[in-house]
């Protein structure tokens, strides 16, 4: 989301610019050149990945030493057709460090309803895809610490995002 608004100012920004020299900056070269930046900003900033704001979270809570709980971890080498599952798992898993969070008055609830309001952002379209038979549900990984949880959820985000 901050992406998003960084994007939106910058593209009012070159609005306005454009709006008080359209006439004289459509006339020279360095005008085109600008009103063609401006229609490729968007596109820069869509490319940027989608799960950034998810790890600087994830990155924000690892060291909290309030939730304590255990969780279904999923594997990070899963195969490529199971990485939406995968994904799927590690959200619905932060929803029950998020319910310790509202029990125990957690210091980082702010962050941790960031990433599970993110990821389900993220995953909402894909709610009805299919995947392959062989992958696993969530409650088949192997339960793991906190510690061990979020590890596992950065390497699975790192290789999204690469």
């Amino acid at each position: 989301q901050k992406t998003h608004l960084k994007s939106i100012c910058l593209q009012y920004q070159l609005y306005l610019l454009l709006n008080s020299h359209l006439s004289c900056l459509l006339k020279n070269e360095m005008g085109l050149i600008i009103f063609f930046l401006c229609a490729y900003v968007p596109k820069t900033a869509a490319g940027h990945c989608k799960w950034a704001e998810v790890l600087k979270d994830l990155e924000q809570i690892k060291t909290s030493k309030d939730i304590d709980v255990y969780l279904y971890t999923a594997n990070t080498d899963e195969d490529v057709k199971c990485q939406e599952p995968v994904m799927r798992c590690f959200f619905l898993e932060t929803e029950v460090i998020l319910q310790e969070c509202l029990i125990k008055n957690c210091s980082k609830r702010q962050d941790v309803w960031n990433i599970w309001k993110n990821g389900n952002a993220s995953l909402e379209n894909k709610l009805n895809s299919t995947t392959s038979a062989k992958c696993k549900e969530c409650e088949e990984y192997e339960e793991k610490s906190f510690s061990e949880f979020i590890q596992s959820f950065v390497k699975v985000i790192q290789k999204e995002c690469k």
